[in-house]
């Protein structure tokens, strides 16, 4: 319990502090490419105009506005950080829905109530992923979809080593320069290699009642995105 407690403590207190300069690190420092693996992800989940999409760890909005894009309208957000939903309230006041400060392990919904759940980057920031995943399929309704994007390490040893050099070196030195924040970006390369190691989701989703689950690579197996549907 103490050790959860500490996990919850230490991701709010991050992405609170960093809330600020979140959005410019992220486009910057994916070269704008996530904006690209955000509208994929959302193209391969087949969200429509009559979806109803809840937004785990959605920070400040960026996956809820991709899929207002791309037609949704009825769209929930969920995050730890404050900070992170009061930024997502000044840059999409005109989502239709509500945002909820909570953790996915205990969602305040009621059962069967989305078609939809989303989380882009926020998985490896769960304190009990298979708990997480169970709150997903239970508010999911029949035939409903949760759509993990997430970082991966790519299977090419030549894309690999520049990709754990860039993430281990490049990006924490720019990440703490512009953020003024050393922990975030020394605790970002650490938390993808770590869960990398550690954490199969098509797995981990099946345990939590999902019966199937379609996996994609995007951009040289940099990202993958995960989809589960419950049956």
């Amino acid at each position: 319990m103490e050790e959860t407690k500490e996990k919850k403590e230490q991701v709010r207190r991050i992405f609170d502090s960093i809330s600020h300069r979140y959005d410019f690190l992220n486009h910057f420092l994916s070269m704008g490419i996530d904006f690209y693996w955000r509208k994929k992800a959302i193209e391969l989940s087949q969200m429509n105009e009559n979806s109803k999409l809840l937004d785990i760890a959605c920070g400040t909005g960026d996956f809820s506005i991709a899929a207002k894009k791309s037609g949704v309208y009825k769209i929930f957000g969920a995050d730890l950080s404050l900070n992170m939903l009061k930024l997502f309230d000044k840059k999409a006041n005109w989502i239709i829905g509500k945002k909820t400060q909570c953790v996915a392990e205990y969602l305040p919904f009621k059962d069967n109530s989305f078609t939809n759940i989303t989380v882009a980057f926020g998985v490896r920031n769960f304190y009990d992923i298979l708990e997480g995943f169970k709150q997903f399929h239970r508010v999911l309704k029949i035939n409903g979809k949760a759509t993990i994007l997430e970082f991966r390490l790519p299977s090419n040893k030549l894309i690999r080593k520049i990709y754990l050099f860039y993430f281990n070196k490049i990006l924490p030195f720019i990440g703490r320069m512009i953020s003024k924040d050393k922990e975030a970006y020394t605790y970002l390369p650490e938390s993808v290699n770590e869960f990398d190691e550690k954490i199969n989701l098509v797995d981990l989703l099946k345990q939590s009642g999902f019966e199937k689950v379609e996996k994609y690579s995007l951009t040289l197996g940099l990202v993958q995105v995960v989809i589960a549907t419950k049956l």
